[in-house]
């Protein structure tokens, strides 16, 4: 079938199309098979009918994806199915009939992320998966963490909190934004390393301007140090395409409400299978456990639809495309990012290197407060983002559009913040 063809053959089944969205993109993806993904990333008839999967409110321009990003509405009306049929009977069917169903959301992520599915945990967000790694490790007091000051703030607490509980040294390096290369952050991991590094905590790709670090180079640099490494992983898993492999890391936590567009509450820790029996879980789990990757999951009792409903993302996700999510993602970024840049006053912040960058960006603007900026977007435009603010070095707007987004109104933001920074100020 020729995409001419394709096209016309679906034009009637819009209106349906949510209730079959994995097979539309699967269609869609067959129609543009063999194209290559930076065509497709341009192709707005592809997108259009990825777009029909979501319900999401148009009378808004969500350009925060990056906090937590809509599911498509067959994984909601998965879980919504999930949640009833658990309610049935809550002590026979959520423990008989849909816990069981865990082992193949454990195994469908495992093979995204090309791993032994005894080493791939299901947690409720990055944050939990990593503190599982962060309060597990045994460390001892003068033992030194070494991170960054653009590494997440939920992070930091924790890494804090061992310090007030056992007198471990939190060290905090900084790096310009966006950075000269990857070779650079290496170095700069590496020339802060003291004899008391115990252990390296780094973002794969970072929440704040969107800098994705060389983690493989940082991974072995350390391991030939006996240097443990601590990867968060929230932002990247499902952004763009990479495997375990193309990391060589031990630890790597994400959420899987982010870019994987499963159910809000749903996350996942990798732990290397010879590194799982070291690390205490959260929750007490019964030494028998010792070396289970399932010792990590052990929160007590908890909803089985969201998790369940993991699986239906994943097929989502792989329907359109790794190559074809993070092409469009660059495109989207680079279509606002390119028209702003030159304006008086404006600095893009997130590198444009490929290989150090992909959907999330960050532009600051000389003479506006990123908070207020971010509020009036809101409150006179319907356009929402954040700001972040990086005390003494930067404050902007981080900006998240996902596969729903629309030309239109990536180009609205790039309509309005062009209006406002010509004008220099915002209104009073």
């Amino acid at each position: 079938m020729d995409r001419r063809s394709f096209l016309t053959s679906s034009a009637g089944v819009v209106a349906a199309f949510q209730s079959g969205a994995t097979a539309r993109a699967q269609a869609a993806a067959q129609a543009a098979s063999g194209r290559p993904a930076d065509s497709v990333a341009r192709d707005e008839d592809f997108w259009m009918y990825i777009r029909h999967a979501f319900t999401v409110d148009r009378n808004m321009i969500n350009l925060n994806n990056g906090g937590v990003s809509p599911s498509p509405k067959m994984v909601m009306d998965t879980e919504i199915r999930y949640l009833e049929m658990e309610n049935l009977s809550p002590s026979y069917y959520m423990w008989n009939v849909l816990d069981p169903g865990i082992e193949t959301v454990r195994r469908r992520l495992a093979r995204t992320f090309g791993c032994d599915p005894e080493e791939i945990a299901i947690t409720r967000n990055a944050s939990e998966g990593l503190e599982i790694v962060q309060l597990g490790m045994q460390l001892k007091p003068g033992d030194e963490v070494l991170t960054t000051n653009q590494d997440y703030p939920r992070m930091i607490t924790t890494w804090q909190q061992r310090e007030r509980r056992d007198g471990i040294v939190l060290k905090q390096i900084t790096f310009p934004v966006p950075p000269p290369s990857m070779d650079y952050l290496t170095k700069r991991i590496e020339d802060n390393i003291g004899p008391r590094t115990k252990v390296i905590h780094i973002c794969h790709i970072t929440n704040r301007t969107g800098q994705i670090f060389p983690v493989k180079a940082i991974c072995q640099m350390a391991r030939q140090r006996g240097i443990e490494v601590v990867v968060d992983g929230a932002h990247a898993f499902c952004q763009f395409p990479f495997t375990q492999a193309d990391l060589d890391c031990d630890y790597y936590g994400t959420s899987l409400h982010k870019w994987t567009l499963a159910p809000i509450g749903t996350g996942m820790l990798y732990v290397k299978k010879d590194k799982i029996e070291k690390i205490w879980p959260m929750m007490a789990a019964p030494d028998t456990m010792n070396g289970n990757i399932r010792k990590f999951e052990e929160i007590g009792t908890h909803p089985a639809s969201q998790r369940n409903a993991v699986t239906e993302a994943l097929n989502f996700h792989e329907s359109i495309g790794a190559e074809r999510k993070a092409a469009r993602f660059r495109y989207l970024r680079k279509r606002w990012s390119d028209r702003l840049r030159t304006l008086p006053g404006v600095k893009i912040l997130n590198s444009e290197d490929p290989e150090q960058s992909c959907g999330i960006g960050f532009v600051s603007v000389d003479g506006f407060d990123a908070p207020k900026l971010a509020q009036h977007l809101w409150e006179k435009y319907r356009i929402w983002t954040v700001a972040i603010v990086t005390p003494g070095e930067y404050q902007g707007l981080r900006v998240t559009p996902n596969v729903y987004t629309t030309l239109e109104e990536v180009d609205t933001f790039a309509d309005v913040m062009e209006k406002i920074i010509r004008r220099g100020s915002l209104p009073a």
